[in-house]
């Protein structure tokens, strides 16, 4: 007679971090939370890709040091039977196969333990191509929260229903498809990460970036003077302050104009509107 495979313990990343357990907080072992730090858990078929990049550079440092944390949550501790199934087909036919409800209700279920109720506190997100796309708006908003719990889609998607149930948030890396959630979660996540404090070192790298205030950023030089026949512009080496920050804005401006006439238009529109004479 066969045996139920043992569920596999999911790896977690940073100096500290929690336990998906089903037993009362009391009895957990393990240190405490380092207090404050912002938490992201990744419901996912592919665990082993986290960290991945995040693991890296600056967002790596700031994961070692406790900054964040990362727990990547297994989807298949959660599947059904022998062989630990997560999906089926899709009603109503077609190709492909859907997640099931009850599986990734259970994940989530596990994910959110120990979250606050309050989705502005802890947002719970599903990758997905039909979702409201990401930018740098959102990004802020997930970093000024405690946590994030993110759902990795694959195959053809999700069962609606468990996503209408826990009303999770749908949201899209771009207008294009991809074989899974997990690349678009982890750049999600380094663009959250990079806004925490203490993560880039310099919280004014973060204001002169593109979309910072809703347009592109101006033209970056750095040394030799000259290179390949083309010179630093001379006002970024006038020593000119007032200069440089005109230079730079009326380069930015330029661009969002000729790139993206979206922005610009969106960015016309904040403009409180003139006085009339």
């Amino acid at each position: 007679m066969s045996q139920e495979p043992e569920p596999v313990q999911p790896k977690s990343h940073g100096r500290l971090s929690i336990k998906v357990s089903m037993k009362p907080r009391d009895l957990m072992e393990g240190a405490p939370h380092l207090a404050q730090a912002f938490e992201a858990r990744v419901v996912t078929l592919f665990p082993d890709a986290f960290p991945g990049t995040l693991g890296l550079s600056l967002t790596g440092k700031a994961l070692d040091a406790g900054l964040w944390r990362l727990k990547p949550i297994d989807l298949r501790t959660f599947g059904l039977g022998k062989h630990r199934t997560v999906d089926d087909t899709p009603a109503g036919g077609g190709a492909g196969m859907v997640l099931r409800a009850d599986v990734v209700d259970a994940a989530l279920e596990a994910a959110m333990e120990d979250t606050p109720a309050d989705r502005s506190r802890w947002p719970v997100i599903y990758l997905s191509p039909r979702g409201r796309r990401f930018d740098q708006a959102m990004a802020r908003r997930f970093a000024a929260c405690d946590g994030l719990t993110m759902l990795c889609g694959r195959f053809e998607g999700v069962d609606q229903r468990v996503l209408d149930a826990r009303q999770i948030e749908e949201v899209s890396l771009g207008d294009f498809v991809l074989t899974g959630g997990e690349l678009p979660a982890q750049a999600m996540l380094d663009a959250v990460v990079r806004l925490l404090p203490g993560v880039l070192g310099n919280a004014a790298s973060t204001e002169e970036e593109s979309f910072s205030d809703g347009m592109l950023e101006h033209p970056q030089y750095t040394r030799p003077q000259e290179w390949q026949g083309a010179e630093i512009p001379a006002v970024l080496t006038s020593g000119n302050h007032g200069e440089v920050a005109k230079w730079r804005r009326a380069q930015s401006e330029a661009l969002t104009q000729e790139r993206r006439p979206d922005l610009w238009q969106a960015h016309l529109d904040r403009q409180p509107p003139k006085k009339q004479r």
